[in-house]
């Protein structure tokens, strides 16, 4: 852990004016296929022009990983700058709440001189410490809905009427117009529900890409040979969309928990949906198709909000002093290994899209690929606003290679683990370490199976080399520097206890029912 140095002078003391601001955008299950910045399949279709101008104007990064590839522990390691492991976020499902009494970084913002607000997405359960002001979505489980959402707003639930990514960046807007003249620097997380499932497009897309057939991923048919047991045992393929995930229209007649029955039919292995006229294979191209245009549809209303947010920096000269942010919690699939969602260690569901901009002081255009985790945002958030003499975090600032300086040392690898099974999608329980070269990982809740991938041979990770004699001197290699990292990060416990934490009720995140 980091050692942080005791701080002379006070942030009052500061000239406050110089001091920048940070807008930290994060969008959910937003992923690095889905942004024409990293040069994937559907730039030319579906283009991000607003998220790509972050990463002209600034830095993107290429290898930002989530440490726990789902939603609240994510979040939970970006607030802390620490493993599930020590903030006690394990899951999603019976995770229970966020301890609320535990460090976040926002507050030292708050407590150092810094206007605090959070608009969008929280997903936490406990109610959000360290900032002035919040809105957040507070239904179906805090995961919020894309039409006439309900936020709570500083306490109080609202009913909002509109589309939600549109609103949430009116929060954000009505919030910056009222605190711009303020001689205080401001910390805006602004988190977007989209493109979270179940992917409802703004009405002024309704008919985008109607006729248009994307592209498919490379390893769209992915047979998971060597790996039967893991990505080939999931709930996650592609045949596990709903008729609500894929907007069929339901009966008239419906209502009540008929409806509901109907809307969710597809969750079962039994209960594939398809429209009658098409073959097996038709219907998976007919799922992918009609998933695909959705969720970038979504995320098309979130580059259109990124647009206006930077636009209202420039008209409002705040654009020059502001560090603007644009992460997710982690990445997701489209159709990548057959499948949606996220979860495992592949490269997919872990690489999370990264850039900053910061005007004159990060070179524009700049591209970074060095290793860093989720746990390393609030140490260099902190580091950028010069902030001190706070509790230690498992993380470190990656601050210096912003501005153009060596780190003479850094991490050689970023660990992982995750723990939830077997709801949602039915991933078994693993942890591993990526490095620059590799991917390796044992999966242990009810087997002993082992994992590695050679990333410049297999960047899809499709063929699994851990049982390859030829791979004996990188598996002893890897699993030695594992074994360092699990004990440095103070996760090198006995596989009962790991088990016991997946098999563990830690309560629900609300009282209200998914």
């Amino acid at each position: 852990m980091a050692c942080k140095p005791v701080k002379t002078d006070s942030a009052s003391e500061k000239n406050q004016q110089n001091r920048p601001n940070i807008l930290y955008i994060m969008a959910d299950d937003l992923t690095i296929q889905a942004i024409s910045a990293y040069k994937g399949i559907y730039q030319e279709l579906a283009p991000t022009p607003n998220i790509d101008r972050i990463a002209q104007e600034g830095m993107l990064f290429y290898n930002v990983l989530s440490t726990n590839a789902i939603c609240g522990p994510s979040r939970a390691s970006i607030l802390t700058g620490n493993y599930s492991n020590v903030h006690g976020y394990y899951k999603n499902e019976s995770g229970g709440k966020f301890n609320a009494d535990l460090w976040t970084f926002p507050q030292e913002f708050q407590k150092n001189g810094y206007k605090t607000a959070l608009f969008g997405k929280w997903h936490l359960g406990s109610k959000p410490k360290g900032f002035d002001t919040y809105a957040y979505h507070n239904a179906v489980v805090q995961q919020g809905t894309y039409w006439n959402p309900v936020y709570n707003e500083n306490g109080e639930n609202r009913i909002e009427k509109g589309y939600a990514t549109n609103l949430t960046t009116e929060f954000a807007l009505d919030w910056m117009e009222n605190v711009k003249t303020d001689n205080q620097p401001f910390l805006l997380m602004l988190q977007y529900k989209a493109p979270h499932r179940p992917w409802r497009r703004d009405t002024v897309y309704s008919s985008l890409w109607e006729n248009q057939d994307f592209p498919y991923p490379a390893s769209f048919n992915d047979s998971y040979k060597g790996r039967e047991l893991t990505a080939g045992d999931t709930e996650m393929t592609l045949d596990y969309l709903t008729r609500n995930d894929l907007k069929l229209t339901p009966p008239p007649d419906l209502e009540g928990e008929s409806l509901r029955v109907w809307k969710l039919y597809g969750l079962r292995s039994s209960e594939v949906v398809k429209p009658d006229s098409l073959n097996v294979e038709e219907g998976k191209r007919w799922r992918y198709q009609t998933y695909i245009k959705d969720y970038l549809a979504c995320v098309k209303s979130v580059d259109d909000n990124i647009g206006k947010v930077l636009n209202y920096l420039e008209e409002n000269q705040l654009q020059d002093n502001t560090i603007v942010i644009l992460t997710s919690d982690q990445g997701f699939y489209l159709g990548d290994h057959g499948f949606f969602d996220k979860r495992f260690i592949y490269d997919e569901s872990i690489k999370m899209p990264f850039m900053v901009r910061y005007p004159e002081k990060i070179q524009q255009g700049s591209v970074n690929k060095m290793l860093i985790a989720n746990i390393d945002i609030a140490e260099t958030l902190l580091d950028l606003a010069d902030i001190q003499n706070y509790p230690d975090t498992q993380g470190e600032s990656f601050a210096p290679i912003l501005f153009g300086k060596d780190l003479s040392q850094w991490k050689e690898s970023v660990y992982y683990h995750y723990y939830e099974f077997p709801y949602w999608h039915h991933v078994q329980p693993h942890y591993g370490i990526r490095t620059q070269k590799y991917t390796l990982a044992h999966f242990y809740y009810n087997m002993d199976q082992w994992e590695l991938y050679d990333l410049d041979k297999d960047p899809n990770q499709l063929h699994n080399v851990a049982n390859d004699p030829a791979y004996n001197e990188v598996m002893e290699r890897l699993t030695k520097r594992l074994k360092k990292d699990m004990i440095h990060y103070q996760d090198y416990q006995s596989l009962t206890n790991f088990k016991t934490i997946t098999d563990t009720d830690f309560g629900a995140i609300t009282k209200e029912k998914n």
